[in-house]
C-alpha cells in the first residue's frame, strides 16, 4: 500500500484556518491541523491548539493531563486513545464526570472525525488526541 493511501484526508468539515482549528488529515502516526502535520499528542479546540500534550500513550494518561484538557472549559471532551480504543481507569477522568462535562473515548481517527463534526456544528468541544 502506498503511503498516500494510508493518509485519510478529511474533506467533509470546514477547511479554513479562518474558521478555527480543523483536522485536515490523519494517519496512525500523525494528525494534520489546518494543513500542518503533528506527530506528538495535542489538544485541539476551535480557537486554541496545545501542540505538546505530554501523553505518549493512553496508559500514560494521568489526572494532570485531564486537568489540562479541562482548562479549556469545554461542554464536551473527546479523547483519542491512539490506534485503538482503550478506556483509562475511571479515577483518571473522574474530574470530568464530577464537573458534569460529557466525555467520550475513541480511537484517534474516530476522535478526529467526531471533533470536526462537532466543531462545525458550533459545539464547544475539546479533543485530546494521543499519538
Amino acid at each position: 500500500m502506498r503511503y498516500r493511501d494510508k493518509i485519510r484526508d478529511m474533506k467533509f468539515a470546514q477547511d479554513s484556518q479562518d474558521e478555527g482549528y480543523v483536522v485536515t488529515a490523519y494517519d496512525d502516526g500523525s494528525v494534520t491541523v489546518n494543513g500542518k502535520p503533528f506527530t506528538q499528542s495535542l489538544i485541539i479546540t476551535t480557537t486554541k491548539l496545545h501542540e505538546n500534550w505530554a501523553v505518549s500513550g493512553i496508559e500514560c494518561l494521568q489526572s494532570i493531563h485531564i486537568e489540562q484538557v479541562l482548562s479549556f472549559n469545554p461542554e464536551l471532551i473527546i479523547i483519542g486513545t491512539g490506534s485503538r480504543l482503550i478506556f483509562p481507569a475511571i479515577e483518571v477522568y473522574a474530574p470530568i464526570i464530577q464537573r458534569g462535562i460529557g466525555v467520550d473515548f475513541m480511537d484517534t481517527g474516530a476522535a478526529c472525525r467526531t471533533y470536526n463534526i462537532l466543531m462545525s456544528e458550533g459545539r464547544d468541544v475539546v479533543a485530546g488526541l494521543i499519538l
